[in-house]
């Protein structure tokens, strides 16, 4: 649901306001239907990927399916008095009034971020704008689901971050002047409440194939869009058109995220490599005074003090003393043999790394081009870059025994110390999840879930492979501990396999393989 469609529905409901309310409605799991007095239900879809809010004559019925329903029925209460619209983004909030009985309820807001896949319906306490603390919400989105925002009970809701459009509620000729060489087909990047749906509709109104500019005809393109404005449906021919666009579109979308996040980290980890070339070579000058000192030192140890914590030896040039400090509980020789080691060791390091300099410069490069190409990549030249960097993957470790979870999760299983310690500390990653019997040797097992959260069936099922894997094989009951790899770790001098871990959970299961 685009911008300028939800603010059409909160335009038509707010001549309405403020409204008595008569009770929720909850026809299925992901709809909540709010009967207002003289309008009817205002329901709120917010299924993914496609969630809306319109007005239903309808009845409709259905008692909460979840716990987020019944917070919803039994604590946004009272009057709806105000619907407000963020700019005209896909979020917006309706204030309640609250109201007073056997158990008071305080005025509260429920927001709506109408936003595809990242839609969700939260309720927050009451306030001005679009900020404030998070009394519930339909969808917790935590940081493993999305690293760059959360969204979680009793934290503190931040809205979508700000842009700059222009308003076509108040565009004017000037402003619609500038837009006058741009295809009428991307007038959505630059004004706002357009999306894919209604960008195709602008262009049908104004006359024009979506990739032509209207030129002279800007005028024309601008009666288009404030036609659009007051009447923001879209035509059947459009509205077919316009889904397999939006289908396409965000297919792309995901290609594009898909394909950057790992050229992102490879970009990242090349640049700290390239740094760590310029840290060595910087290293290099250090590693001659050492050498310079040490020299002096050799020459001149007969004159340094036993126990001294510096000299002031004679330059070889001439050019007068040279301070040197000393490590009290070492000779001169000592002294100076410690400044040759540590020389060496800082050439070693900068010549191991300055061979891989040039591999790494190119493959810096080529990181880069990539990541250019991805912004302006149509579906297909995404596609096909996807295979491309699906067959340069490098194969899967040899390492353990394979099975895969009910989600088609990977599981390795080692079978053996060593394998166990390659499993644990250098296959998995962090947010991986480990498993192992509690108090019984056994081998390490490792989910490889990419970061993404385990159902039940699928923590059940790797915890079987645990007990079945250790010396509680065939018993019943046995606990098993799981925890994300980051939380496990070699306790310093311990043999391989042997680990220390944290924050686990523990499940019983039967120590017999799962089926299947």
């Amino acid at each position: 649901m685009e911008g300028l469609m939800l603010a059409r529905v909160l335009r038509d409901l707010s001549g309405h306001l403020p409204a008595r309310t008569l009770g929720w409605a909850f026809p299925d799991e992901t709809t909540a239907a709010l009967l207002l007095d003289g309008v009817g239900n205002l329901v709120l879809s917010y299924r993914p990927p496609q969630p809306v809010v319109f007005v239903s004559r309808e009845r409709l019925r259905g008692d909460p399916h979840n716990p987020f329903q019944r917070y919803l029925a039994n604590r946004v209460r009272g009057d709806l008095v105000k619907a407000e619209q963020l700019k005209l983004d896909r979020v917006f909030a309706l204030h309640f009034s609250g109201e007073t009985g056997f158990v008071d309820q305080p005025p509260t807001r429920l927001l709506f971020e109408v936003t595809g896949r990242n839609a969700n319906l939260l309720v927050l306490e009451a306030g001005e704008g679009f900020t404030g603390r998070i009394l519930q919400a339909a969808r917790e989105i935590t940081g493993s689901r999305n690293r760059f925002r959360t969204v979680r009970t009793g934290g503190v809701y931040t809205p979508p971050p700000p842009y700059e459009k222009l308003d076509p509620r108040t565009l004017t000729e000037e402003e619609a002047r500038t837009l006058a060489a741009l295809p009428i087909g991307k007038w959505r990047e630059r004004v706002d409440g357009i999306g894919l749906l209604l960008g195709a509709e602008l262009a049908r109104r104004a006359g024009l194939a979506p990739d032509e500019a209207p030129g002279d005809r800007w005028p024309q393109a601008l009666a288009a869009l404030r036609s659009l404005v007051d009447d923001p449906t879209v035509s059947e021919g459009v509205m077919q058109e316009g889904a397999r666009e939006a289908a396409r579109a965000e297919k792309a979308a995901q290609l594009r995220k898909a394909l950057r996040e790992p050229l992102e980290k490879r970009l990242t980890l090349v640049t700290n490599q390239l740094a760590d070339v310029a840290r060595a070579e910087a290293g290099l000058d250090a590693a001659a005074q050492d050498r310079a000192e040490a020299d002096l030192l050799m020459a001149y140890a007969h004159t340094v003090e036993p126990g001294a914590a510096s000299a002031r030896l004679p330059a070889f040039d001439g050019s007068g003393e040279v301070p040197v400090s000393l490590d009290p509980q070492l000779s001169a020789v000592q002294n100076a043999e410690k400044r040759y080691a540590r020389a060496r060791r800082r050439e070693e390091v900068y010549e191991r790394l300055a061979e891989r300099e040039p591999a790494l410069r190119a493959e810096l490069a080529e990181a880069r081009e990539r990541l250019a190409q991805l912004d302006a990549a149509s579906l297909e030249e995404l596609e096909a870059l996807s295979e491309t960097l699906q067959a340069e993957r490098p194969e899967k470790s040899p390492y353990g025994t394979r099975f895969t979870t009910p989600s088609g999760f990977e599981v390795l299983v080692g079978r053996n110390n060593k394998e166990n310690a390659t499993l644990t500390h250098r296959i998995g990653r962090s947010l991986d999840y480990w498993f192992h019997a509690q108090g019984y040797p056994g081998s390490h097992v490792l989910v490889r879930s990419g970061g993404r959260d385990l159902a039940l069936p699928d923590i059940l099922y790797a915890a079987r492979l645990a007990a079945a894997h250790s010396r509680a094989r065939g018993s019943s009951n046995v606990p098993v501990d799981y925890t994300r790899i980051k939380h496990v770790w070699r306790p310093r001098g311990a043999p391989a396999g042997q680990v220390h871990y944290t924050d686990q959970k523990t499940v019983f299961v039967d120590g017999t393989l799962p089926e299947g």
